[in-house]
């Protein structure tokens, strides 16, 4: 029987993307887990998509086991406003009613998916798409949302309870890369709209993931928005923990999956700017990766301390 740590018997392809001269592929990541996840806005544009399937196959030639999930935000409101429904966020997450759930549920699954799916697939046969609806991936209760202290309503929005990873087990031992839409049921049999980089954060720890990747339309966490660009390089739980409540809009979400899952046993997790090419392979591969790295409390950080911002696209 194959375990994750063997590369499986798959068609092999030469390495696409960046020349293997330019990163040096670490010995070290061989056989982990890599999960990833690309927003919307980064689908959105047909060259950063074509770009992170180029960096999501040379991670599995490397001999990585890269996870994808994504979201799909700027897709899903652009439907929504064709159909005339309500587009409104309240709490960094989108207000979801049940006419928006099925939205969601078309446009993640139907067309957001196939299209990343495809998009790696051309690579190679490589990607697998599927949800967290799937062998009961994924379930969920609903979240609850306050905005300056008081309950709002955010409709059919879930936050994850429980997560039963052997479907995506399965697939990465086939030598297969699952592509996961954030989109889970409850225990009651309601379906749940789910953040993506909280569905991402409890994929990677239920995963046992090395490494979690977060792209975001911003270079990182900032260190004093709105008066300064500058991005915090590296900062540990307890310095995340202390910022969270000061945080606003879609990074509010991004940072708490963050600190979710250095807490819960993931290595680190990098946040970075997907709208570089390429920022997947050289954030997960060198050193020298651009953004924002949060780290396990034992790891030092030193770094300057963070302000609140609303600069992020909420998914």
């Amino acid at each position: 029987m194959r375990t994750l740590g063997e590369q499986p018997a798959v068609r092999r392809v030469e390495p696409v993307g960046l020349p293997s001269a330019d990163v040096p592929w670490s010995e070290e990541l061989q056989g982990r887990t890599v999960v990833v996840k690309c927003g919307g806005s980064t689908l959105e544009d047909p060259a950063l998509r074509r770009s992170f399937a180029q960096d999501v196959v040379e991670l599995w030639q490397a001999g990585l086991h890269p996870v994808v999930v994504h979201g799909g935000g700027p897709q899903i409101s652009s439907m929504l406003d064709r159909l005339a429904l309500e587009v409104r966020f309240e709490a960094g997450m989108r207000v979801t009613t049940p006419e928006a759930m099925d939205v969601v549920r078309m446009v993640l699954t139907g067309q957001v998916q196939r299209d990343l799916v495809g998009a790696i697939n051309a690579h190679g046969p490589f990607a697998v798409g599927m949800s967290g609806e799937d062998a009961h991936t994924l379930t969920a209760v609903r979240r609850p949302a306050w905005v300056d202290g008081r309950a709002v309503d955010i409709g059919l929005v879930g936050d994850i309870v429980d997560v039963a990873p052997d479907t995506v087990r399965n697939l990465l031992a086939g030598g297969r890369i699952p592509v996961v839409s954030p989109v889970a049921r409850g225990a009651d049999g309601q379906i749940y709209n789910v953040n993506a980089d909280l569905a991402a954060s409890a994929l990677a720890v239920a995963l046992g993931a090395d490494r979690l990747v977060m792209l975001t339309d911003v270079p990182g966490l900032y260190a004093d928005w709105p008066r300064s660009t500058e991005v915090v390089p590296r900062l540990t739980a307890d310095e995340l923990e202390t910022l969270l409540p000061g945080l606003a809009g879609g990074m509010l979400p991004k940072m708490e999956g963050c600190l979710r899952a250095v807490r819960s046993g993931v290595g680190r997790v990098h946040v970075l700017d997907g709208r570089t090419p390429h920022a997947v392979l050289r954030g997960v591969l060198t050193e020298e990766n651009p953004g924002t790295t949060v780290l396990p409390d034992a790891v030092p950080a030193d770094v300057p301390a963070a302000a609140p911002h609303e600069e992020e696209t909420p998914a």
